[in-house]
């Protein structure tokens, strides 16, 4: 049997009731399986993950240290900005969980996830969740470059 169309009725189409599964801001490592399984739902046909790192340059200055701070009210607007992006999207499953203190170039420093019905609808509000969390919730990260200077970004 073939199918052609959608049936867009389907509860698996809609977004689900709780989509929220995972939101955290740590300080210890953070696990990209963690986060994978977090979003997993068998209505989903698309799950877009994006893993933040450190890298070892910024601004054509090499960096040699990096820290992370977060307002306490931090978990509290990461949650405002995942229900957002939660009612503007047909959202299974949501994670994100971005960490704090002293990293190294490397380290993973946030993890962000979305499962949708359609991978369109994942790839969208997974993109808009990191840009979101990164313009919106208070987490500060301070630079150290390997000339000695150091600047604070998103303070």
């Amino acid at each position: 049997m073939v199918r052609m169309a959608r049936n867009h009725d389907h509860p698996g189409e809609l977004a689900a009731a709780d989509p929220i599964r995972l939101l955290a801001i740590r300080d210890i490592p953070l696990s990209l399986d963690e986060v994978f399984t977090a979003v997993g739902d068998d209505a989903a046909g698309g799950t877009a993950l994006f893993v933040g790192t450190v890298r070892d340059h910024d601004g054509g200055t090499d960096v040699s240290e990096l820290g992370y701070s977060a307002h306490p009210t931090a978990e509290a607007e990461l949650r405002r900005v995942a229900e957002k992006i939660a009612a503007d999207f047909p959202v299974r499953a949501m994670a994100a969980v971005h960490r704090v203190g002293q990293l190294a170039v490397g380290d993973v420093a946030v993890v962000v996830a979305v499962s949708c019905p359609h991978r369109a609808e994942a790839f969208e509000a997974c993109r808009r969740l990191i840009d979101d969390l990164k313009r919106e919730v208070p987490i500060w990260k301070h630079q150290r470059f390997a000339d000695g200077a150091e600047e604070w970004v998103g303070a």
